[in-house]
């Protein structure tokens, strides 16, 4: 790949390439702002308008939104006390005492910086961690893919927000959606119930939209509350000077290594890293005793982690095809919608696309700095939309986006269906991303499953003889699974 990225950086370094980079951080920044969005929704609206892009530039664009998103969220943290994404939802312990106190330039100038920081090293990481795993897996015939993508749907379902249960029903949902359709080795058609446009099985784009955004919009409806937001006086970032970083330097390495490793880890996500650096932060710091009062060494634990995610998470993504959470998976959507087959060889067989990614995910973090400057002084009034407005300018660009693709009437449908089974299932506290990661992988884990029979004269027993890397794999595959059943007898017995 290293010999790839002359001809990536002519890609990127394009009129185009550059317009698709700037333009997608800055409304990154500005819908990670607007609470309620989130980086999961913002990736899931403008996915349709990125099919007729080419690969390169529309994986880009997404990219950028992913990133900027991350960084917007701390704008509406600081300046309204409330979280734009989940991941910045650390960031409001320390970042809004210090707007009340008039001081919401400087703190979005910390988390401006600590925010770049983490972006930079998870993109460093991300280009010499991803190709060596990639390597590793060339070893991978179909029985180890069996057991790689298995593990992969143990770890996303094993941390399905509290419950194994309701992650591995929507994992098994997902799976079930992405066996309508004809069968891939035989042809024939399932569970179409003579619908002839379910021959080619359910529209991945509209089941993605209508889980993540549709659904987002329908619980946000149910409980709307309306008003004017409160927003602090804000003139535009302040830098902090080079004389205030002495003694938080140690602090921000610590915290972008706990970002970068919680993120490279499938199922665990950017709000958690955050509130482990936090954790971590608030314990070691020689300033923690001011943590929760507007201390800058919070905003930087916060901020440097949940970023330091967003390339760690690409890691096991692009190497291995295993998305790590809801954004990843929306991202391994995007490489099978413009004919990419995510997996395993997709850096051997893509290695240009995959130098673009990687180089144009480096510079999207140098980009933060700047357009988080321009484009904060734009995000801070835009807080007061009133949310009933927004719903609806979401509700109209999810429809627009999807049947904007195809043209297909059959396919909004589908999306309003799968908003509605998102907004049920959500309301009952399962998760939406093993859904969509079962519905993404799930082709892949039932072709890799039947050529492993095919190999074995049908024994399911001769995976584990003879394959040392799919045994390992199944073997950590129940070890995850089994974690939360050991931590519920110790409770149990502790009791």
């Amino acid at each position: 790949m290293i010999q790839s990225i002359p001809e990536a950086l002519s890609l990127i370094l394009t009129f185009e390439g550059m317009l698709v980079l700037t333009l997608g951080t800055m409304l990154g920044i500005i819908l990670g702002a607007l609470p309620g969005i989130g980086s999961t929704v913002a990736v899931a609206m403008i996915l349709p308008f990125t099919l007729t892009m080419s690969q390169a530039p529309a994986i880009l664009l997404l990219l950028a939104i992913y990133a900027g998103s991350v960084y917007g969220g701390s704008i509406s943290a600081i300046l309204i006390n409330t979280p734009g994404t989940p991941q910045s939802a650390a960031t409001c312990l320390d970042g809004y005492p210090m707007a009340q106190r008039g001081e919401a330039g400087k703190a979005l100038g910390w988390s401006t910086i600590a925010s770049v920081c983490g972006g930079l090293f998870s993109a460093v990481v991300l280009i010499f961690a991803a190709p060596q795993l990639a390597a590793f897996a060339l070893n991978f015939g179909p029985i180890e893919t069996f057991a790689l993508i298995l593990l992969g749907l143990t770890c996303i379902v094993s941390v399905s927000e509290g419950s194994l249960i309701k992650g591995l029903i929507a994992g098994f949902i997902g799976i079930f959606l992405s066996t309508v359709g004809g069968d891939p080795i035989t042809g024939e058609a399932r569970f179409t119930f003579g619908q002839f446009q379910l021959i080619a099985g359910f529209n991945l784009l509209a089941v993605v939209i209508g889980v993540f955004a549709l659904s987002e919009v329908l619980i946000r409806a149910a409980a709307l509350r309306d008003g004017d937001t409160p927003l602090v006086d804000f003139d535009g970032i302040v830098l902090p000077k080079l004389r205030e970083w002495k003694g938080r330097i140690k602090g921000l390495v610590k915290s972008v290594l706990i970002g970068t490793g919680i993120g490279i880890l499938p199922g665990t996500g950017a709000a958690t890293a955050a509130f482990i650096s936090y954790a971590e932060a608030r314990r070691s710091a020689p300033t923690r005793d001011n943590f929760g009062k507007g201390e800058p060494d919070g905003l930087i634990a916060s901020e440097s982690a949940n970023n330091a995610v967003t390339g760690g998470a690409l890691v096991p993504t692009m190497a291995l095809g295993i998305p790590g959470d809801a954004i990843t998976a929306v991202m391994l959507a995007t490489l099978t919608l413009h004919g990419v087959t995510p997996g395993i060889r997709l850096m051997t067989e893509n290695p240009v696309l995959m130098a673009a990614i990687f180089s144009g995910f480096f510079v999207i973090n140098l980009m933060l700095l700047p357009l988080g400057m321009l484009v904060s002084r734009m995000a801070a009034p835009i807080l007061r939309i009133k949310e009933a407005y927004m719903l609806v300018m979401i509700t109209l660009l999810c429809t627009v986006g999807v049947y904007f693709v195809r043209g297909i009437p059959f396919d909004l449908l589908v999306m309003a269906g799968a908003g509605i089974l998102g907004f049920t299932l959500r309301r009952q506290g399962y998760p939406m991303a093993p859904l969509v990661i079962g519905m993404v992988l799930g082709p892949t884990l039932e072709i890799s499953l039947r050529q492993g029979l095919i190999i074995t004269d049908g024994s399911f027993a001769a995976f584990f003889v003879g394959h040392p890397i799919a045994a390992v794999l199944v073997a950590a595959a129940f070890g995850i699974l089994s974690l939360p059943f050991v931590r519920m007898l110790k409770n149990r017995k502790a009791s």
